[in-house]
């Protein structure tokens, strides 16, 4: 659990507030919830790590469309 107090008496609720996000990004607690937020079928590693090359070539093919100015 995270935890974030004031430093001292004169510190606004905005800079606490910042403090409480950046803490909660640095622990990566919001990525694993996300994660979990919707059902996956349960899926062999074989099929996980051929959607992850393809999808890795898609992202270079769009990236190279990119920098040639094509959508």
């Amino acid at each position: 659990m995270i935890q974030v107090s004031k430093k001292d008496a004169k510190e606004s609720t905005e800079n606490l507030l910042r403090r409480f996000n950046r803490k909660v990004q640095q622990s990566g607690v919001l990525a694993i919830v996300k994660t979990g937020q919707y059902f996956e079928k349960p899926m062999s590693k074989r099929d996980r790590r051929s959607k992850a090359i393809i999808r890795q070539e898609r992202k270079v093919i769009k990236v190279k469309k990119l920098k040639l100015g094509q959508r």
